[in-house]
């Protein structure tokens, strides 16, 4: 009984890997980029700098981190100066990333510089893209030290 289960999940996952094969190029499905069947393919769809979605995620994320672990009340207020400083940096063919440096305004009034990356298939389970992030002078944790260097291209 086991064997007989195990032999076709077995054929199962080699017809899917032969019908990855022979079919024309496409976008990756979403089990390709996950589990690696024919090996991964990007579309390259990665937001820009300025665009809401990656500086919202940042804005939640730094004041969640801020509060839980810091026991601060540090905020990001606002962006300016936003730029790209790379994009797929190494070579083609890697995981699309854009790299990018903004000013950012703390609820303290301060203005700090900031590095992040947005990354494609990067988010939650590989569904969405995903930003990483580090603001010069609070990378309390020295993920990014020295001075976020390690953020940047």
């Amino acid at each position: 009984m086991r064997r007989g289960i195990l032999r076709s999940i077995m054929v199962l996952a080699c017809a899917a890997a032969a019908w990855g094969s022979i079919t024309g190029a496409h976008a990756a499905a979403w089990w390709e980029k996950n589990f690696w069947m024919t090996g991964p393919r990007y579309d390259g769809n990665v937001p820009l700098c300025h665009e809401h979605g990656p500086l919202d995620q940042i804005t939640s994320r730094f004041g969640t981190k801020e509060y839980r672990f810091w026991n601060s009340n540090l905020q990001l207020v606002g962006f300016d100066n936003i730029r790209e400083v790379a994009w797929e940096p190494w070579r083609s063919g890697t995981i699309p990333r854009r790299f990018c440096a903004a000013s950012a305004l703390l609820s303290d009034g301060k203005w700090h510089l900031m590095y992040y990356s947005i990354v494609e298939d990067a988010g939650m389970l590989g569904t969405s893209y995903g930003v990483q992030w580090c603001v010069v002078g609070l990378d309390r944790n020295w993920a990014y030290n020295p001075q976020c260097k390690m953020a940047r291209p």
